[in-house]
Formats: C-alpha cells, sequence, structure tokens
C-alpha cells in the first residue's frame, strides 16, 4: 500500500473511530460493512490480519446500546483485495473453507450410518404397568386439566423420555440442514419402533411423525 494511503486511511480512522453518525449516506457510499465485507469474500480473519482496526465506527439504528458497527473504507478494501497477500490468504481461506465443508458431509453419513444400524431398544411393559408408569410421568408436570390428552399420549411421552439416551447418536453434528435430517431420521426410527413394540400405540406414533402436536410440556420428539 502507498505511503499516501496509509497516512490518508490513518487520519480517516482518527477522525471516525468515536463517530455517532447513526444512519449517515455518506458512510454507506464510502465505507463497508463486515456483512458487506462477507459478501466479497473476506473472513473475520482476513479482517483483522489484512485491514485491522475499522475506519469508522457507526451507532447502530436498532439501539444505541447495541455494540458499534464497524466500517471500513472502500479503497482501503479495493487496495487490499489487488494485493497478492490478499489472493494467498483468500486461497488459504477457501481450502480450509472446503475441507471443513467435506468433513461436516462426512460426520453427517456417519451419523446417518450409526441411526440406521442402532437398534431401538423399547421398554416393554405390561400394559397397566405402562398406563401406570405413564400417569405418574404425566402428573409429575403437574395437575391434569380437564380434556387433557388421551393416555395413550402420556405413554407415548412416557417411552419417548426413557429412549431420550439415543439423542446421543446425534453428537457431533451442528445446526443445518444435516442435523435436520438425522433429527428427521432418528425421530422416525423411534416412534416406529415404539409401535412396533406396542401395536395400539401405533395411531398415536403416526399422528405425531405427521405433524401432530403433543400434550404442552410432553417430549418435543
Amino acid at each position: 500500500m502507498a505511503a499516501h494511503e496509509t497516512h490518508e486511511s490513518g487520519r480517516e480512522r482518527k477522525q471516525g473511530r468515536d463517530a455517532e453518525d447513526g444512519g449517515d449516506a455518506h458512510a454507506t457510499r464510502t465505507h463497508l460493512s463486515a456483512a458487506g465485507l462477507r459478501a466479497r469474500g473476506w473472513t473475520a480473519g482476513m479482517v483483522r490480519q489484512l485491514l485491522g482496526e475499522p475506519d469508522l465506527l457507526r451507532v447502530s439504528s436498532h439501539s444505541r446500546a447495541a455494540p458499534r458497527i464497524r466500517l471500513y473504507c472502500v479503497k482501503r478494501v479495493e487496495a487490499a483485495e489487488r494485493s497478492g497477500e490478499f489472493r494467498a490468504v483468500s486461497a488459504a481461506a477457501a481450502r480450509r473453507s472446503a475441507a471443513a465443508r467435506i468433513a461436516a458431509r462426512r460426520r453427517r453419513r456417519e451419523v446417518l450410518a450409526r441411526i440406521a444400524a442402532e437398534p431401538i431398544d423399547v421398554p416393554r411393559l405390561a400394559p397397566q404397568k405402562l398406563t401406570a408408569l405413564a400417569v405418574e410421568h404425566r402428573e409429575r408436570r403437574g395437575p391434569v386439566p380437564d380434556g387433557a390428552a388421551s393416555p395413550d399420549r402420556w405413554k407415548v411421552d412416557y417411552l419417548l423420555c426413557q429412549l431420550a439416551r439415543y439423542d446421543e447418536l446425534l453428537s457431533g453434528l451442528h445446526g443445518g440442514a444435516g442435523r435436520i435430517a438425522a433429527e428427521e431420521s432418528l425421530r422416525r426410527r423411534v416412534y416406529a419402533a415404539i409401535a412396533e413394540a406396542y401395536p395400539f400405540l401405533a395411531q398415536e406414533c403416526e399422528r405425531r411423525l405427521a405433524g401432530g402436536n403433543s400434550d404442552a410440556g410432553a417430549p418435543s420428539m
């Protein structure tokens, strides 16, 4: 970067460090926010390494108590993007991102394979025993309101709590489509296992798989 550009950037940062220009339209034309940099392919690490401190700090239009918005001069950003260092750092970041995506896909495949292979061991109880435990489980959440759901729902809720340990099969997956797909696969396997162990609960399991809500406070599966 040329000496006059460095001097100009330093002066801009000094003048704008404590600026409280709210929604200054001029700043939005001449400066880029962190979101604007991300749209151009910048990562947070690249910003720290190549740009350093912001040129302006703008008060959020939503809340003055919120952290100030960090803005970077467009001219300085463009100058950095023309440098060989930017190309090298950008290429390294792209390689890391690609490696992370490959690793995430591998984890999703491994988790889905575990879910498909893991036997779901549903407790086998006599009908009277299951009813008593289901009612006791429901009453722990408080008085049963008038017109509450049928005991079949309480039985499924109780069994779901006994099977909650299978949530560990999802470990290693974070948010996103992969996690949602794995949760749905596990959900279907658990309900299928309950319906197989207790055929008289198959209709309630099908209702939930179709999107029916369980009682308030019951397990979400």
